[in-house]
């Protein structure tokens, strides 16, 4: 495909080609990586800790976070109704706890006010967006969040954008230079079809950690150079000598 078809001036097909051009992306990151494997279902609550617990830390250090909660707490009544001091010290390794704590403490609070028990359950028996927008109401808890718990605990058509995704995006020209990381969500949800949610979104999150990186991107090792803006702008990082 020629670049100007890949980036055209005819405002009406904009969306058709972008929606082109995220597909191939899509199928060349498959090709390259493999098939993502499906996540183990967690139920909704388990799905929004273990979300939270990941903010700003590695998978490693919120899993081990997120099992030990799970060890030293029987269920999630125990966590929201312990002393702040032990589950700060259960969720150390994912670091912040001091501010991760009171923030899982209040969310299990804010769910039991809302609806008598403490279960999430009942989102499945709404849309996606009566879901979303439940799911906003929570202190602490954003696009990003909200979209996760949707997609991968309650199996709805989500597409959640995290600082991987929101990158690649960007770099590729899915996402326009500018645009907020909220309203990405909707940007990809449009460009994407909705059994593709899932996959491309691990798919950006692997691309995004192993060659499409923050600080030195391998672009010269990438699958991607053919879709890329960041590349065809000539912003390549050069292959190290």
């Amino acid at each position: 495909m020629r670049v100007k078809e890949i980036f055209p001036t005819d405002l009406k097909q904009l969306s058709r080609t972008f929606k082109h051009k995220a597909k191939c992306i899509d199928q060349t990151l498959e090709a390259h990586y493999g098939t993502p494997q499906r996540r183990r279902p967690r139920d909704p609550i388990s799905s929004l800790i273990r979300t939270i617990l990941s903010q700003n830390t590695s998978d490693v250090n919120s899993d081990m976070a997120f099992e030990r909660l799970k060890a030293w707490f029987p269920s999630w009544e125990d966590v929201r109704d312990a002393p702040l001091a032990r589950v700060i010290a259960a969720i150390k390794p994912a670091g912040l706890a001091n501010q991760k704590a009171p923030r899982i403490q209040k969310i299990l609070r804010q769910i039991t006010e809302e609806r008598g028990e403490l279960t999430l359950d009942f989102l499945g028996d709404m849309s996606v967006e009566e879901a979303r927008a439940w799911l906003l109401k929570l202190d602490g808890v954003g696009p990003k969040t909200a979209a996760i718990v949707l997609l991968f605990a309650l199996g709805k058509p989500a597409f959640p954008v995290d600082t991987h995704v929101y990158r690649v995006g960007i770099r590729l020209g899915l996402i326009p230079k500018g645009l907020s990381v909220e309203k990405a969500h909707a940007r990809m949800e449009k460009l994407v079809s909705p059994d593709r949610y899932g996959p491309f979104h691990l798919l950006l999150v692997r691309h995004g950690r192993q060659i499409c990186k923050a600080q030195r991107p391998l672009c010269h090792i990438c699958p991607l150079q053919r879709w890329c803006d960041w590349f065809r702008q000539g912003r390549a990082q050069p292959a190290p000598t």
